[in-house]
């Protein structure tokens, strides 16, 4: 394989945030478990969009609505206060590690139908930055700039006055490798389609408290593939998000939120491999478990991990945050995101704040990590997000 392709595919991996330290046996050297990683195509659908979910331990599936509702649960659009609404983000990507062209940018926006129907639309971009290629014997054949993308339009509804459904299609293209010869295979932009569906409630407890409670399938849809010869395709990263969030205001001037959100990848669990021997009850090897149609794959994956019901649930991922706002002009934010150490060991601590002012609204998310073998791509690094809400709807 080619360098330059190989340093891609190393990015990508890098991108998901499972990098960890281990031997050839899959043993983390660090805690000296047996990992069985979930990878998946195009991983940056699953990356925050939004410097604020990001800044509150990437929670946000029942979080008040806003403009980035259709990465968090789509329903929440037909709940959000405006008539309209632009937003867009900036992330830089693996600057801990001296890297300044790789960086995600997301632009979204939002239109109110009526009073009970929302339209949406979003458009998240991944730019690898420059790579030299070059060949085995190390000859510089020219520079590539590996990318990904993918643009959705989003429908939320009302069902009544406390509970809404959304709908959201998604087209993705990922562009690794610019169309290049890989070890004599042509190959090509992996293109493909997906769907999410979202649930979204909330109730009013009395004058000063809400619950809201949300469920928000993504990126169920078609296998990826790199080259017209490639019988064994990539699944996108399908996943459940299910959460809750209470809302508490002590006075007309104060306001806290705490999220709780919890993760699963609908994508099966691989074979778990150790020395020469596989371990699966599904997948005699990896040929066979690529070969898993995408729908198979995702109603397997609550019961396919080769370690049984305790890998299941080491591979759910917990994310809480909390959230204060002064007037609702200053917020503080804190969070934290937890992940098991056999599945890719992401633990970080997240914080940030934002302040708004008339129609524009400013936040920012810092994380840190609070392990020594967690690796992310936005460790010590500040996300930017500048949403922009134009005129509050009309009561019904």
């Amino acid at each position: 394989m080619k360098k330059s392709i190989l340093l891609a595919l190393l990015t990508v991996i890098a991108v998901t945030g499972r990098v960890s330290a281990q031997d050839d046996d899959n043993v983390n050297l660090y805690t000296g478990q047996t990992h069985n990683f979930i990878s998946t195509g195009i991983p940056i659908l699953l990356t925050t969009p939004d410097a604020v979910g990001g800044a509150m331990g990437d929670a946000g599936v029942a979080s008040e609505p806003d403009a980035y509702s259709a990465h968090w649960n789509n329903a929440k659009f037909a709940f959000i206060e405006n008539n309209m609404g632009v937003s867009t983000t900036y992330t830089p990507w693996l600057r801990n590690l001296g890297t300044y062209d790789m960086n995600l940018l997301y632009l979204g926006a939002y239109r109110r139908i009526n009073n009970r129907s929302t339209l949406a639309a979003a458009l998240t971009y991944f730019s690898l930055g420059e790579i030299s290629n070059t060949d085995n014997e190390g000859k510089e054949l020219g520079i590539f700039q590996p990318n990904e993308f993918a643009f959705d339009v989003t429908y939320a509804m009302k069902l009544n006055d406390n509970l809404s459904l959304g709908a959201t299609g998604r087209f993705v293209r990922s562009d690794l490798t610019n169309g290049m010869d890989v070890d004599g295979q042509t190959t090509k932009a992996a293109n493909g389609l997906a769907a999410d569906v979202g649930i979204y409630y909330h109730t009013d407890i009395d004058s000063r408290q809400q619950f809201a409670l949300g469920a928000h399938i993504s990126n169920l849809g078609s296998k990826l593939s790199y080259s017209d010869e490639d019988t064994q395709k990539e699944f996108l990263p399908a996943n459940l998000r299910i959460g809750g969030r209470y809302t508490f205001k002590p006075d007309d001037y104060n306001k806290i939120n705490i999220l709780l959100d919890i993760n699963k990848l609908l994508v099966p669990t691989p074979p778990k491999t150790v020395g020469d021997s596989t371990y699966s009850t599904f997948y005699r090897n990896m040929t066979e478990y690529r070969n898993t149609g995408a729908m198979l794959g995702a109603i397997q994956s609550f019961y396919d991990a080769p370690g049984g019901i305790g890998e299941e649930f080491r591979e759910l991922q917990l994310s809480l945050g909390a959230e204060y706002w002064y007037a609702n002009t200053f917020a503080a934010r804190a969070g934290y995101f937890f992940e098991h150490e056999t599945k890719g060991g992401r633990q970080y601590l997240t914080v940030g704040g934002g302040i708004r002012y008339n129609i524009f609204t400013f936040d920012l998310a810092y994380l840190i990590p609070t392990t020594r073998f967690s690796q992310n791509p936005l460790t010590n690094t500040v996300r930017i997000s500048l949403t922009m809400n134009f005129a509050k709807s009309k009561k019904s």
